[in-house]
């Protein structure tokens, strides 16, 4: 188990989880997850975890499962509830480069954050500055000026409205509903 001093910096890193709790005697660490497939946290390249003193380690995962509305896992270097205990708080990244290459027409909300957003006209909407998950479908928060005044529009994510996406311009092109 490595350790060093923080994450800071570190664009090659994504958030995929938060320790909320353990389970059981034996370290298993309950975690809410921020990441659809439990393989993300099964990789060679193993986990970062942020612990709440600030200081970060290189672990690896046992095994992961799904457990209520989380997960359960065990991690190598984990093996008493009072060590599961003083992680609570946590924050577990995996290296971008170890996450699935999304499907066509689907994209992770890192990718999008950033991006300059663009009517069919051609003009700028704003930035997406975060992605709001609903049951229907995701909200793309955008954050511009109209007229020298702040202003943000909730833009849904679905094919009507989202005419483009490219990430290689960091540019989205976008239908909005009459009245945005």
């Amino acid at each position: 188990m490595k350790s060093s001093s923080n994450l800071s910096g570190r664009d090659d890193l994504i958030l995929v989880g938060r320790v909320v709790g353990v389970h059981g005697l034996r370290g298993t660490l309950k975690v809410h997850p921020f990441a659809e497939s439990l393989s993300v946290y099964d990789n060679e390249a193993g986990i970062q975890v942020a612990l709440p003193d600030g200081s970060v380690r290189s672990m690896t995962a046992q095994w992961v499962r799904p457990h209520g509305r989380g997960l359960l896992m065990a991690l190598e270097a984990v093996t008493e509830r009072s060590q599961a205990e003083s992680m609570i708080g946590s924050d577990i990244f995996v290296n971008k480069s170890c996450l699935p290459v999304p499907e066509e027409d689907t994209y992770y909300w890192f990718d999008l954050v950033g991006l300059t957003v663009f009517n069919s006209s051609g003009d700028e909407l704003g930035r997406l500055e975060a992605v709001i998950p609903t049951s229907g479908n995701d909200v793309y928060v955008v954050r511009g000026k109209q007229n020298g005044r702040p202003r943000e529009l909730l833009i849904p994510a679905i094919g009507d409205v989202v005419l483009s996406i490219d990430l290689q311009s960091k540019a989205m092109i976008v239908d909005p509903p009459e009245g945005l």
